[in-house]
């Protein structure tokens, strides 16, 4: 058996059979409420889950099987959870809350990643549809009103606008800011692809970006922009400011240009030798050459970089909630300091799924550009 595979199916069937909160039944959003493990609030259903993990771990198991079985059993913990935080708060008054609690969590993670890993092995077509299929029945339970007694979906419900507003400000943060990062990282990679001896100092001073801890540097810049600002006021007509969006996108590309500038070097340098002489010698200018030689077998090692970059940005802007640049990360903050967790969550959730979609989507092109046509 895979260790990654028992690992994964351990986790979940801990947080499934021991005594660990799984959820909290609270008078009130911002009170802690009582724990409740998860045999005590679904009851039988948790075999159901159970089994359907142990029957994903056999390695001789059809890996469509498998996924489907772990998939199954996140759905079947997500469902009944729902429908037993609403017989749970019948009784109670209107002001009451079921949060969900560790344990939940660490079982949806745990089958979650058991379903994903067993998903690996099939072709993109299937874990296409098999993502599909798991987004088409956590739309039927939304629709069906099953997960509403959830204290989180009651969060969202009071904050529905906020929410979408936050999620499309950081996805414009983490373009603005990964735009910006390519657009200083091109131009360096081809200075130091040209002249050999300016690969070291651009270099040396991208990773010496990366030694300054994300805060500071967020942090560092407002003053900088101030200062900058009551210099040469006219700035201000193009929107800059020493709070908000500046800062953040500033920061966050200053740690992008880095994956960036390496992927666009290795990939102006990987190019073939023999390729780029047979070029010389059919006439091709150095023009030619870097556009229909170089620049085609560099984007796949290309991609790589930007896979890395898109996944950082989307993180990093998170901090960008503490200069008020807003985004996700926002609603994470203010979670934080009402002690509030289902804000936190609907902050920090949405940005987990953009970082793995990001990273999943931009891995297909990473492969798609790396298969030879």
């Amino acid at each position: 058996m895979n260790p990654a595979l028992a690992l994964t199916a351990a986790l979940a069937l801990a947080a499934l059979l021991l005594p660990l909160p799984w959820l909290a039944i609270a008078p009130n959003r911002l009170l802690p409420g009582a724990p409740v493990s998860a045999l005590a609030s679904l009851g039988w259903p948790v075999a159901i889950a159970a089994l359907l993990v142990a029957a994903a771990l056999p390695r001789r198991a059809p890996p469509a099987a498998a996924a489907f079985c772990a998939l199954a059993a996140a759905l079947t913990l997500i469902g009944t959870t729902g429908l037993q935080a609403g017989h749970a708060l019948a009784d109670l008054s209107p002001a009451a809350r079921a949060g969900l609690g560790g344990g939940f969590w660490l079982a949806l993670a745990g089958t979650l990643a058991l379903a994903a890993a067993r998903a690996a092995a099939l072709q993109f077509a299937g874990r296409l549809a098999l993502v599909a299929g798991g987004l088409a029945a956590i739309a039927i339970m939304l629709a069906s009103g099953l997960l509403e007694p959830l204290s989180l979906m009651v969060e969202y419900r009071a904050r529905a606008g906020a929410v979408q507003s936050a999620l499309l400000r950081h996805l414009g943060l983490a373009g603005a800011a990964l735009l910006l990062a390519l657009l200083v990282a091109a131009p360096l990679a081809w200075a130091a692809f040209r002249v050999p001896r300016l690969a070291g100092p651009i270099g040396a001073a991208f990773a010496g970006m990366q030694v300054v801890p994300g805060l500071a540097l967020f942090a560092l810049l407002i003053p900088i922009l101030a200062a900058l600002l009551a210099a040469v006021p006219s700035l201000r007509a193009l929107g800059l400011s020493a709070i908000g969006p500046a800062p953040a996108v500033l920061a966050t590309a200053a740690y992008l240009a880095l994956p960036l500038w390496r992927s666009l070097s290795g990939g102006l340098a990987a190019a073939d030798p023999a390729a780029v002489a047979a070029a010389r010698a059919m006439g091709m200018t150095e023009t030619r050459i870097t556009r229909e030689v170089r620049l085609p077998l560099a984007l796949p090692v290309f991609a790589g970089g930007l896979r890395v970059a898109l996944v950082q940005a989307i993180g990093l802007v998170t901090l960008g909630g503490l200069v008020g640049a807003g985004g996700l990360g926002a609603l994470v903050f203010e979670g934080l300091a009402q002690f509030a967790t289902d804000l936190m969550l609907l902050g920090a959730l949405p940005i987990v799924a953009l970082a793995l979609l990001a990273d999943a989507l931009a891995r297909v092109a990473e492969q798609r550009l790396a298969t030879p046509a």
